[in-house]
């Protein structure tokens, strides 16, 4: 049973294998009283498949929803609210959870049509959905994605889909960072699963999808936030949701004392996907027989590097994959295979911060 200071993260490309051996190793149910109702949040926020890199992997819900009944949970809700002027019923169809719902007769609630109440938090009013605030354990599926106007949306911001959508307008006249921080006083999230296989390189509604090939595991949702922040590249005060959330209460921002682990290493070999931004920063990568999270950073970093006005700067072209291992080189490397480069950056995978700041060093 996981902990509010743990963090617990799989790599692969089977996503119902992967969430099998990701419940199996943190027993949700050794938490959940049999008879309490369970709400399944994913992130549907627009009506576009997983692949797009917007929404929530269907097989990740299926194997929530099939692992929890195996150990006698009969009360399971799938409940979301997509995005103002998209439409949930039709998100859940075209994201396959009309499919889940008839095979494993668990139902769809959507939100926007439900009714809702106001509630208090830390002197921030807020309207909350009522059938969330009904839910006995809630289990977050966010996705692991960039932001246009947050940087990026992961735990805190799924929440954002549990209110209606007359307060989602409001959030955003109120600057977005202060309300969702706050909306997490409100709602308790008791376990939180991250899709970080596909997620988008900027954008919430999908586009330039980034494999990342990982599933993150977690229960205080700012420790979650602020460890996907660095994956994507973000000191986490570049977040600042994330660190209102933590003065108020709702959760903690230090990494140095979490217990992190890894539950594998990623073995399959990046196909970087054809979007045309992913497509422009692989321009500056030489990758051969690179893992797919490795290689997913890459591209994060890249993209952060380029914000910084420093992209232009790189002078070669960056070694990335299982082929460089042993292989010396004067060329710059990363990820651990390339360790016997003259200028390299370890780990396997690598995150986004770290390969930022080291090539912040490599074009100064």
């Amino acid at each position: 049973m996981m902990n509010k200071n743990m963090i617990r993260v799989i790599y692969g490309d089977d996503p119902k294998a992967m969430i099998m051996e990701l419940l199996n190793k943190i027993k949700p149910e050794e938490e959940i009283d049999k008879d309490m109702l369970i709400g399944i949040k994913p992130n549907l926020v627009v009506a576009k498949p997983s692949g797009s890199g917007a929404t929530t992997t269907p097989e990740l819900a299926a194997g929530i929803v099939e692992y929890l009944q195996s150990k006698g949970c009969k009360r399971i809700a799938i409940m979301e609210g997509s995005w103002v002027g998209d439409r949930t019923s039709a998100a859940f169809k075209v994201c396959g959870y009309e499919e889940i719902s008839r095979r494993y007769n668990v139902p769809l609630i959507d939100l926007q049509r439900d009714k809702y109440s106001g509630y208090d938090a830390d002197g921030v009013r807020i309207n909350v959905c009522d059938s969330v605030m009904k839910v006995g354990y809630l289990i977050n599926m966010p996705v692991l994605k960039g932001h246009c106007q947050t940087s990026m949306t992961c735990a805190l911001k799924n929440m954002k889909g549990c209110i209606p959508d007359s307060e989602k307008r409001r959030f955003h006249t109120m600057g977005l960072h202060r309300p969702i921080a706050h909306l997490s006083k409100i709602i308790r999230q008791d376990l939180i699963i991250v899709d970080g296989l596909n997620g988008d390189l900027n954008f919430e509604e999908g586009g330039n999808p980034v494999r990342m090939n990982r599933l993150i595991a977690g229960k205080d949702p700012v420790l979650t936030d602020s460890y996907v922040a660095q994956l994507m590249g973000y000191d986490i005060d570049e977040i600042p949701y994330i660190t209102i959330a933590e003065k108020i209460g709702v959760g903690s921002t230090d990494l140095s004392n979490a217990d992190i682990q890894e539950l594998n290493r990623d073995s399959s070999v990046s196909t970087p996907l054809p979007s045309r931004r992913v497509q422009q920063l692989a321009k500056y990568i030489s990758a051969d027989s690179a893992c797919s999270a490795c290689y997913g950073s890459l591209v994060y970093a890249l993209e952060r590097l380029d914000e910084k006005g420093l992209l232009g700067r790189l002078k070669s072209k960056l070694y990335i994959g299982q082929s460089y291992r042993n292989i010396s080189c004067d060329g710059i490397g990363i990820g651990s295979c390339t360790g016997r480069f003259d200028s390299h950056i370890a780990g396997c995978p690598p995150k986004a911060r770290d390969i930022v700041e080291f090539l912040e060093s490599v074009c100064r």
